[in-house]
């Protein structure tokens, strides 16, 4: 939401942006299972978090047949059984990863994201696309600066 529009992002181990999707008149529990239809068939999923708001029993049945690690927590007061599966571990671990998300539109928003200088909706769309392709760039980038620092250091050793 902090684009001014909802905005579904969906990031890879590397912090790089597999899919995005802006939102038009939907709720987040809504976008779940069109998200793992375009998600599912291109990538090896091993572990998928959500937010609250993507949560519904049946997202969270049907996604768990395909995903071995999926953490989806519920709106609201917890049963004794979702209390034990909220609790684990695993579960705690691969949420608190979850927060990478949102330095990530942090870092969207740093790239240009924060205010979009053309007019229209379609413009809108167009420079939302720009924005999540020079992250990727960015990212990149930086990834493949980091290694050839490291080559150097290997080298002068």
């Amino acid at each position: 939401m902090e684009l001014g529009k909802n905005f579904q992002v969906t990031t890879d181990q590397f912090h790089l942006i597999v899919d995005y999707k802006i939102m038009e008149h939907e709720v987040d529990k809504s976008c779940v299972i069109p998200l793992a239809d375009r998600v599912l068939p291109r990538f090896k999923v091993g572990s998928w978090s959500f937010d609250k708001g993507f949560y519904s029993k049946d997202n969270k049945e049907l996604l768990g047949l395909f995903i071995h690690h999926l953490v989806m927590p519920k709106k609201g007061k917890l049963n004794q059984k979702e209390q034990e599966q909220e609790s684990e571990r695993a579960f705690k671990k691969t949420r608190n990863q979850h927060s990478a998300i949102e330095s990530n539109i942090n870092e969207l928003e740093h790239r240009g994201l924060d205010r979009c200088p053309d007019k229209g909706y379609a413009h809108f769309k167009r420079y939302v696309g720009l924005g999540v392709c020079a992250y990727n760039l960015h990212r990149i980038g930086a990834e493949l600066m980091r290694q050839a620092r490291e080559e150097r250091l290997k080298q002068a050793a």
